[in-house]
């Protein structure tokens, strides 16, 4: 698979929604509902349909059901993000059981949001992780842009994370960007509220528990051990914040 974020365009009227559900109903709710904000929309009916139209099709974010024929939308999420394509994926699921939501955000999921939903809600998160999506390319990505804190060195450019020598690459866009913003601000404790709103760039509702999930898989990949982590810290029942020495 091709790298996709080279070919992606941020004009608002150009974006494109790929939408991957069994269900028509819920396929022609959001067509209507995408169309009438001005994203191009397309749509796929199973996961093995859903992986290859994101290859082909370079959709700039991608509402994924969980349940779907063929191969399930944790394998297809799985799958995105093993290919190191880091567009915005939202997961959508009849099932609310807190273990499911947890596991979306773990295999690299942006957000997940429940059946039924708000049509509101859902066009308000995916206005937001497009904004966010641009504000990280406005930022400065590809103009060699660093940022070192400690053990930590953060390549914009190469969309890397370097601890003590050791290159980290297989980060994904919300788990770089919560490195990103953190590092910003060494050794100053962050709420996870801010971060919800800083980072995801909308209110999630409280739920907090998105950010520790997110915090876990990064210590899983810089930090030597999870249980005692000396670079990414947290104050407890307050946030986290990067050590500066």
């Amino acid at each position: 698979m091709e790298n996709m974020e080279e070919n992606n365009t941020y004009d608002e009227g150009k974006k494109k929604i790929l939408a991957v559900d069994d269900e028509m109903a819920i396929i022609d709710l959001l067509k209507f509902n995408i169309e009438k904000e001005g994203y191009t929309f397309i749509s796929a009916q199973d996961g093995e349909e859903g992986l290859q139209k994101v290859i082909d099709e370079k959709p700039d974010l991608v509402l994924l059901d969980v349940m779907l024929p063929k191969m399930d939308g944790l394998s297809v999420c799985r799958k995105i993000r093993q290919e190191q394509i880091n567009i915005p994926v939202i997961m959508l699921s009849a099932r609310g059981e807190e273990i499911d939501k947890i596991l979306g955000l773990e295999i690299g999921a942006d957000d997940y949001i429940t059946k039924p939903f708000s049509t509101r809600e859902l066009i308000a998160r995916i206005k937001a992780n497009l904004r966010k999506l641009e504000q990280d390319i406005n930022l400065g990505y590809s103009k060699g842009n660093k940022i070192s804190v400690g053990a930590l060195t953060l390549d914009l450019d190469k969309f890397e994370v370097n601890v003590k020598g050791q290159v980290i690459s297989d980060l994904t866009r919300r788990e770089f960007e919560v490195l990103r913003f953190l590092a910003q601000k060494p050794g100053q404790v962050v709420t996870r509220e801010a971060l919800l709103e800083k980072v995801w760039g909308y209110e999630y509702f409280g739920d907090i528990r998105t950010v520790d999930v997110t915090v876990r898989r990064i210590r899983e990949k810089i930090e030597k051990n999870t249980a005692n982590p000396k670079i990414l810290v947290t104050k407890r029942g307050v946030g986290y914040y990067i050590a500066s020495k």
